[in-house]
């Protein structure tokens, strides 16, 4: 292995956290075991998993308990801390936030000339798991809600460890959290019931799961008082298709916070009833902007009449482009084919964001309208981010349609 300022070119890629070098490096056959408490001190789960994944024998006993003992100290000492007493470094650390493989986000810290990576637990939850240490529950859900960040590389790899340890013991255990004074507590169960429900396979402890969700949900959205748990509780509901599902979306389509309201829409079968399309309108007209986008992606499929359309027109032509881009893209493929709507379909050409106006031209196509190859025009040339994007076939299939011996 080349050298390089006296390092191996893998202890080079593991201090940069170069998650993609370290796994190209190891399956060329350079030796994960010798950076391995290096990485672990690093603090990066996605670098220790590189390493760890390439191995097909199991470490000896005495250098598994090495990196336990390691990870725990770095955990316990907090990133900082433990950088200070090893440099003897005063004032300030340099702390950013910074993306950890693909899977989560983690302060990166540097003091007195050293930089490590504050997900120490993450990196102890996964070495756990790995050497099939089962950790309390109670002491992983301290890991997932010791940092506020939501996306943190130690939430994550907690709540993963956890659906993972499929049995009934340890499901009751993290759902009586539901009950935990702190929201941060609660808010993890929601995303932990979210997930369970995706768990693959039906067999009879899926449907033991899945009973027990639907028990649990619909008293807890009844009581459940913090607005930002409620959101992800009403989320679960509604992807549960609970039948309690309609009821609470009417409750709280005024709830005074509007990650609450923004969940509304979504609550309701398709299509709307008279009733629950008046609930979306009035959401349609809300004033915070992430709640009429949400309801603008309901709108926007529905077949409305008037008063109805006139919200959803207002909608599309919202001041706020977060709101005409979710209601533009529904539209388009939405079942209104009115004249008014084809008309603000065609204004949106005229829109400064260019995703905007291939929704705008792409509506237009499945409308059959004449103009559509000059709104293809008018969209532009599109980056590479538009490779696949299904939208660009709307003029292929408008000149089968309209040309067909063109």
């Amino acid at each position: 292995m080349a050298e390089r300022d006296g390092l191996s070119a893998l202890c080079a890629a593991v201090a940069a956290y170069a998650v993609e070098t370290v796994e190209e490096l190891v399956a060329a056959g350079a030796d994960p075991d010798r950076v391995l408490l290096r990485a672990v001190e690093g603090g990066s789960p996605a670098v220790v998993s590189a390493l760890l994944d390439e191995r097909s024998a199991p470490l000896p006993e005495a250098e598994r308990d090495r990196l336990l003992v390691a990870a725990r100290w770095w955990y316990e000492r907090g990133a900082e801390g433990e950088l200070r007493r090893l440099t003897g470094a005063e004032g300030p650390a340099d702390s950013r936030w910074v993306r950890d493989g693909t899977d989560g986000r983690v302060e990166e810290v540097t003091l007195g000339g050293r930089t490590v990576r504050a997900g120490h637990g993450a990196v102890l939850t996964q070495l756990e798991w790995g050497y099939r240490i089962l950790a309390p529950v109670g002491e992983l859900m301290a890991r997932a809600v010791r940092y506020e960040d939501e996306e943190h590389v130690d939430r994550s790899a907690a709540r993963w460890v956890l659906l993972s340890r499929r049995s009934a013991e340890t499901w009751r255990e993290v759902v009586a959290y539901h009950r935990h004074p702190s929201p941060a507590h609660r808010a993890f169960v929601a995303d932990y019931l979210a997930l369970d429900a995706l768990m693959p396979g039906v067999t009879p402890h899926h449907r033991w799961y899945e009973k027990r969700r639907a028990e649990l949900l619909p008293g807890w959205a009844d009581t459940e008082r913090d607005g930002g748990v409620l959101a992800r509780v009403l989320r679960v509901v509604t992807e549960e298709e609970l039948p309690e599902a309609r009821e609470f979306g009417l409750r709280y389509a005024g709830h005074p916070d509007p990650r609450v309201r923004s969940r509304v829409p979504w609550m309701f079968d398709l299509p709307l009833d008279p009733e629950t399309a008046r609930a979306v309108c009035d959401l349609g007209r809300d004033p915070d902007a992430g709640v009429r986008a949400e309801a603008a992606g309901v709108l926007g499929g529905e077949e409305l009449g008037e008063p109805d359309r006139a919200v959803l027109l207002a909608l599309l032509r919202d001041a706020d482009p977060r709101v005409r881009h979710r209601a533009v893209r529904a539209t388009a493929r939405g079942a209104d084919r009115s004249p008014e709507v084809v008309e603000a379909l065609t204004e949106l050409l005229d829109a400064e964001e260019q995703d905007i106006r291939l929704s705008a031209a792409y509506g237009l196509a499945l409308r059959d309208d004449p103009r559509t190859p000059e709104a293809y025009a008018r969209v532009g040339p599109l980056g590479p981010e538009f490779e696949h994007d299904t939208r660009l076939d709307g003029l292929w299939h408008w000149r089968l349609r309209n040309e067909p011996n063109g």
